[in-house]
């Protein structure tokens, strides 16, 4: 069974006492009204941790939780459907169509896997006549719910964005919002992710999502059920990976790579990864990747000018690569630049199998003439 809400200091996971990490809560009522206290108060969260919990217990967020629940139906429905029908249009791009389970690296290392299979909707392709989404989605009329969901999930980032540019004292086309306008080109997503239950999974004490900063300016995430894990930033001890509690009402929002760039890595980008809980459970989870214009420019963690669309694009091959090419790319691509402290598993754990960039190559070279045979 999982704790109770109100989240201890620590919880038993693999048979070990793991932290159950604390943050900030911002009331989005009284972001939307510009408190002068609640954004210094989101600031705070977003330049010393790099995420907090959104609450939307109130009459302006309630219609936003009722859309998540609707969504949550919608993937139901989309999961349950045969893998035929659920791959009938595979991974049309990066950020847009279905993509099954064990695609990615999992969040134990080296030869482990994900776990999860996604869903993924663009917001500029569902803005459009006839977007490309597989059937089930249009057959079931879910598109409405969609576009709700998406709606709602754009005005809340856009709301914090706007925050954090006033406290941030930005004034113009200077301030955050003014690179994120809803009719310029961008990556921004909603993925909906089901993650299997780890007893059925080959090796399902190694399954997960791996450890990353997230390519977005703003994730806004929604899952009633526990997995999430963070590693908090600083240099004050062994600030290990902790679980994230769920808390009713409330949606976790982290600070991605792009924001922490634009604010001249003032923010904290928040490094994370979502393993199994409850070996028995179907997880669910709902994230909204608000992404900058394609064209936004923004030094990077390698200290390059680069536009908001080729970091997408680097940073999302770098996930999706084979483990051996993962291990000879730059650490700053999956981290965002964010400097670690502490151990992810504790000292209990087996080391984690992390070639050396000579092995990587060989084994990549070995693995290329196997599939060209």
């Amino acid at each position: 069974m999982a704790p109770q809400i109100d989240p201890p200091q620590t919880v038993e996971w693999h048979g070990k006492q793991v932290p159950v990490w604390s943050m900030r809560t911002v009331d989005y009522g009284l972001l939307l009204s510009q408190d002068p206290a609640e954004v210094d108060n989101v600031l705070k969260a977003c330049l010393e941790d790099g995420y907090f919990y959104l609450d939307l217990n109130n009459i302006d967020g309630r219609r936003m939780l009722g859309d998540q629940q609707e969504t949550l139906k919608l993937m139901h429905r989309f999961f349950e459907a045969p893998i035929e029908a659920k791959n009938e249009y595979g991974l049309i791009s990066s950020h847009l169509g279905y993509e099954p389970v064990g695609n990615r690296t999992g969040a134990f290392g080296a030869g482990t896997k994900d776990g999860y299979e996604m869903l993924k909707v663009s917001r500029d392709e569902i803005q459009r006549g006839s977007p490309k989404v597989p059937s089930p989605i249009k057959n079931n009329g879910d598109l409405g719910l969609l576009e709700n969901s998406i709606g709602s999930c754009n005005t809340i980032t856009k709301v914090i964005l706007s925050a954090l540019s006033t406290g941030m004292n930005l004034t113009g086309a200077s301030r955050f919002e003014n690179s994120h306008r809803n009719d310029r080109p961008s990556t921004t997503t909603l993925s909906m992710m089901h993650y299997l239950p780890s007893n059925d999974l080959a090796d399902g004490k190694k399954a997960g999502h791996q450890k990353h900063t997230d390519i977005s300016s703003l994730t806004l995430l929604f899952s009633e059920q526990w997995g999430l894990q963070i590693r908090p930033p600083g240099t004050c001890g062994a600030r290990e990976m902790g679980f994230v509690a769920p808390k009713p009402g409330c949606a976790f929002v982290h600070v991605g790579d792009s924001l922490r760039f634009a604010s001249g890595m003032k923010m904290q980008s928040c490094i994370h990864r979502v393993v199994p809980f409850d070996p028995t459970e179907h997880r669910y989870s709902i994230a909204y990747f608000l992404r900058a214009e394609d064209d936004t420019m923004f030094v990077d963690s390698e200290g390059r000018y680069v536009t908001a669309g080729q970091w997408h694009d680097e940073k999302f091959k770098a996930f999706t690569d084979p483990w051996q090419w993962q291990a000879m790319a730059p650490k700053s691509m999956i981290l965002g630049g964010m400097v670690e402290d502490g151990d992810d598993d504790g000292k209990n754990e087996q080391p984690k199998l992390v070639p050396s960039p000579k092995e990587a190559k060989a084994e990549l070279a070995r693995a290329e003439v196997s599939v060209q045979a």
